[in-house]
């Protein structure tokens, strides 16, 4: 689950990413654009509710791809992305918007 709200700064979003707690892992983390691709610079939180968390500001306005790394092996796309696109290893990347916070989204 991603949830958005509109960050500190008029000019940055609040976004949460949520995976659920019935998830089988010792460590996920957020990869993707908004961090060039690093595999654990951005490591989520198995908060006491047991849901794996995480939330970044990012610039309003954008797109960016990003995909869950479980345990370091296995990749996770967000089935309530955005949107999904195709990637260059022939599987999908999730998609989380940044252009309509504020208005529903």
């Amino acid at each position: 689950m991603i949830k958005k709200e509109p960050g500190r700064d008029p000019d940055k979003v609040r976004v949460t990413f949520e995976l659920p707690g019935s998830l089988w892992a010792g460590e996920v983390c957020l990869v993707g654009e908004f961090n060039e691709w690093n595999r654990t610079s951005y490591p989520l939180r198995q908060e006491r509710d047991g849901v794996w968390r995480v939330t970044l500001e990012l610039p309003r306005g954008r797109r960016y791809q990003f995909r869950y790394l479980i345990d370091g092996t296995r990749w996770q796309n967000d089935p309530e992305a955005d949107d999904h696109v195709l990637n260059e290893f022939g599987s999908y990347n999730s998609v989380v918007s940044t252009e309509e916070v504020g208005e529903g989204k």
